[in-house]
This record gives structure tokens, sequence and C-alpha cells, in this order.
């Protein structure tokens, strides 16, 4: 039974770990030959937990790395292939492809503590497939015909694989969980880099959009199918699923939770402008068509190091402490994007967003798992936050689902179609970059406010 000191051993994320073994003790191993014969004594390595790990990492790379190239299709989209819509409309594509990755991890996490991970992993992988090759079947100011392969198929076969790949890898770790999950989360990030660099070419080359689309839906089909071989399950699911709507009325006297699900609905609402818009606005702005390119990838490879970086610096600042960081310097960048107008201007500013963007995405499942005293309900909460705050990950991504991400949700859902209606058809820069600075940050202070709830309460508990 867990003690009262419990919740307080949630604060890091090495203390989170151990507590994480208590709700798996009444589990049973699945029958591989390289496993401990205990549930409750992860493997903490071997062949079948690195490969699922890599799975994992595959999904998170074809999943939400394939969202956040968004920019991509964003700028091609504007002045070329949907060119009677608006940029607000345009973004509703990859606002409610966001949206459904997270949303849909409220029905995935679901079905996955009821056992079904292979037929969601599978199921989505096929989907994903099927979406983007009916993508590139799509006509040139067809919108709708865009809308439903990009933004509705994609999102939600995204959505089916995104939280079981992620609770899965927790079968395995315990001690090494947050290096085991950090290296998941990178996956994503890896996906922003090589995607953009992918598409830019593609879709501007002599493929155009059509072929070069059927390229990238081949290359994502092949690496989703190593992905389904990789990964495996190992302890059968529990006998008693957690119960949303129980797990929803306790999150609710929760103000911790509370005020970490705000946070990330705030936050999220300005987190994706600029991967949205940062390529448009270089290429707006008179910069190099060849550099513009890059701009994207040059944010998400910033990212890709922050996410990989997090775990260590996790272990010294603590969770909670990284997220405020994070959410607050990301406000200010996003602000600083007003200024964007030379080449330098983009590198430092997509170098530094892109850090802080990926410590936020990587420590945003730690801290649901920080904040859940019952592990045995982290699927469900997670799930919760994903369709309520949405993200990423949004969560993006830890634990039971990973990471990613209080956030995503309504957040990403609303924030870059604003963005873009704000932007008007006159490229007015500033008027968005202010309204998603400033919503942003306002994440960041809901943050605060949860640390200092949390902070209190454990006093309390202490004394």
């Amino acid at each position: 039974m867990a003690s009262e000191s419990e919740p307080r051993m949630l604060y890091t994320v090495p203390q989170q770990d151990k507590e994480g073994s208590e709700t798996l003790e009444g589990s049973h191993f699945a029958k591989d030959s390289d496993l401990s014969s205990q549930p409750h004594e992860f493997p903490e390595g071997g062949l079948a937990a690195w490969m699922t790990t890599f799975g994992a990492f595959l999904v998170q790379l074809c999943g939400f790395g394939y969202t956040t190239s968004f920019g991509v299709y964003q700028d091609f989209y504007t002045q070329h292939y949907l060119t009677n819509e608006t940029s607000s409309a345009i973004s509703w594509i990859g606002s409610l492809n966001t949206f459904l990755v997270t949303a849909v991890g409220l029905i995935s996490g679901s079905l996955y503590d009821r056992g079904y991970f292979y037929h969601l992993v599978i199921a989505g992988s096929l989907l994903q497939s099927f979406s983007l090759f009916m993508l590139s079947l799509s006509k040139p100011d067809q919108y709708y015909q865009i809308f439903l392969a990009q933004g509705v198929g994609l999102g939600i076969a995204s959505g089916l694989v995104y939280v079981p790949s992620i609770a899965v890898v927790s079968h395995y770790f315990r001690r090494r969980r947050t290096l085991a999950m950090t290296f998941v989360a990178s996956g994503s990030s890896l996906g922003a880099v090589i995607h953009p660099i992918m598409l830019n070419n593609l879709l501007n080359g002599r493929l155009g959009f059509g072929n070069g689309v059927r390229v990238s839906a081949g290359f994502v089909s092949v690496l989703l199918l190593i992905a389904c071989l990789c990964m495996r399950t190992r302890l059968d699911p529990p006998m008693t699923p957690a119960n949303y709507i129980v797990a929803a009325k306790k999150c609710i006297r929760d103000a911790p939770f509370i005020f970490a699900i705000v946070g990330g609905f705030f936050f999220q609402t300005g987190f994706y402008y600029p991967l949205f818009f940062i390529q448009l606005d270089s290429i707006r702005h008179g910069l190099s068509v060849t550099f513009s390119f890059y701009s994207l990838v040059i944010l998400n490879v910033s990212n890709c190091v922050a996410r990989v970086m997090s775990g260590f610096i996790a272990t010294f600042t603590g969770v909670p402490n990284l997220i405020i960081v994070a959410t607050i310097s990301g406000g200010v960048l996003i602000l600083g994007m007003i200024g964007l107008s030379s080449l330098a201007s983009v590198v430092v500013l997509g170098v530094m967003y892109g850090y802080f963007a990926g410590l936020y995405i990587a420590m945003i499942a730690p801290l649901v798992a920080t904040l859940t005293p019952d592990l045995s309900e982290l699927g469900a909460r997670m799930g919760i936050c994903f369709f309520i705050s949405g993200g990423q990950y949004q969560l993006h991504f830890y634990i039971i689902q990973n990471s990613h991400v209080i956030t995503a949700g309504f957040g990403s859902l609303i924030g870059t179609p604003i963005s873009g209606a704000l932007l008007t058809s006159n490229y007015t820069w500033w008027i968005p970059a202010v309204f998603s600075g400033v919503v942003s940050v306002i994440g960041g202070m809901m943050y605060m406010i949860m640390q200092f709830i949390f902070i209190r309460r454990q006093n309390k508990e202490k004394a």
C-alpha cells in the first residue's frame, strides 16, 4: 500500500520512477524468454526492451514528427496549392491534425488499458499510410480533399498509435525510464527535421505535389512497418482498467493538476505559431528561399537536442521548475518574432525557441506523472489532459502515455487558425506574434501557480 510520502516522491524524475513500479506489481509478464520472472522486476534493458523503445521512437518520428512539419505544407498550400484559401483556413488542416493526435488519446488510452495494444498500432499505422496516399491524390484548390486526408485521417491515425506506443515502453523500465522516454520523445523532433527537408525538396522539385507526397508516404509506411514488428507488450492489462469518469472527478479536486491543464491550454495556443509560420515568414520577408526551406529544420534540430538533454537537466532542476522556465522563455521568444527580418534573426529565434519548446514537450508527461498521486490512474489522466489541453505530443509523452502532453488539445486546435486570421492577406506579422507570445506567457504563469500550490501541499504533508 502506498505510504503518505509517495506523492512527494514523484517530484523529481528519478523519484517518480521509483514509485512507478508499484502500479505494476499486480500484473503478469508476457512469455518473453529474456525477461524477469516477476512483473515488478523491471528488465531495465534487453533485446525486447530496446526493440520496443526503438519501435516507439519510429512511431513518434512518423506521427508527431510529421504533424509538426506542417509548416512546409502551410507555406506550399498558401503560395501554390490552395491559393484561394486564407492562411487561417489552411492552418485549420494542421491544427485539427495536431488536436486529433492528442484528443484521440482519450480513446486509444482507454483501449490500451483493456489490452488492445496490437489492434491500435496496426490499425493506426495502416490508416496513416492510407491517409498519406490519399493526400497525394488531392487536386489543387480542392480544400476539402486535403482537409479530410491530412487534417482528419492523418490526425486520427497518429492518435491511435501515439499513446499505446509510449505507454508500452514503461513496461520495461523503472530506474532508466526517464532515459528511455527521453529517447522516444526525441523521435518526433528527429522526424520534424527529416520530413521538412524531404518535403521541401519533393514538393518544390521535379516530382511535384502528387509524386512527392507518395514518396513521403512510402517512407513513412516502411518505418511504421518496422515499428510494428519491433514493439511488444510485457505486462497483462489491469484486471480493472482505470475509470475515466472517476479519474476526472478526482482531477477536478486536484488544484495543481487543474492549473497544469490551464497552463497547457494557454501555452499550446501559442506554441505552434513558429512551427507553422516561420518558413512562410522568412520567405515573405525576402530571405533566400533555399535558406527559408531550412528555417524549420534549424528550429527542430535545436528541439531534438533539447529533448535528449531534458532528462538530465530535470534531474537537477525538477520537472515543474523546468516546465516554468521553458514556457516563460518560449513565450518571450515568440514575442521576439516581431523583429524577424534577417537571416541572423531567423537562426537565433529558431535555435532558442526550438530548444525551449523541446524542453517543454519532453517534460510534459513527467509533469503529469509528478502530479498524479495514484499512478494506476496515470493513463486516464493523460488521456484527459490530451483531450482538454491538447497536445504533442503533445502528451507530443512519457510514462503511460507519453509525454506529450497535457498540451495540445483545444489549445493547438484554435491557436494557429486564430494566428492565421490575425495575419490577414496583408501579412501583418506582428499581430499574430503578439497574440501567440502573450497567451504563451500566460500559460507559463499558470504553471508557476501550479508549482506554488504543489509545494505548499507537499509541505503540509511533511508536517
